[in-house]
């Protein structure tokens, strides 16, 4: 990430947010470049702004084209200060999101077990993390011991 000029991960897991889920679908943001000579501005806002690169299909180009002025807008309003002025767009393929993958339903006998095994916990979304857990592994070795 760093050697592609992001500080942190924040602009590619909240580019939904700023641009929208649809957009967002068909792009990414690739880079940031910095200017390489940092020349300090008389607005007192720390110098020259980078340059933000977004991978875009090919038939969303023309709708993003559109949207650079509000999007450098909702870019820089997300971080606080000037530090995107310019997008160049990339055309080409963008890999889809990949979506977490939905919990599996847990066999409330497993659950009751668990729930046995861990005890008194005070913090109870430790403890309701920890029977899901406990759950989870009794299940997966209820099953390994039905298949052996």
């Amino acid at each position: 990430m760093a050697a592609q000029g992001f500080a942190s991960t924040d602009i590619i897991t909240g580019w939904p947010e700023i641009i929208g889920d649809k957009l967002a679908e068909f792009s990414r943001p690739v880079k940031i470049e910095w200017p390489r000579r940092r020349t300090y501005a008389d607005d007192g806002q720390g110098g020259e702004a980078a340059t933000l690169v977004l991978k875009v299909e090919s038939a969303f180009a023309l709708d993003i084209q559109h949207m650079l002025p509000v999007l450098i807008e909702r870019v820089n309003a997300r971080y606080g200060w000037r530090c995107i002025g310019k997008i160049v767009i990339k055309q080409g393929p963008v890999p889809k999101r990949v979506h977490a993958a939905p919990r599996r339903s847990l066999d409330p006998a497993m659950i009751e077990q668990a729930s046995q095994r861990i005890g008194t916990i005070e913090d109870e979304g430790l403890r309701d993390a920890l029977v899901r857990l406990g759950a989870g592994i009794l299940s997966d070795t209820h099953k390994n011991d039905k298949t052996a």
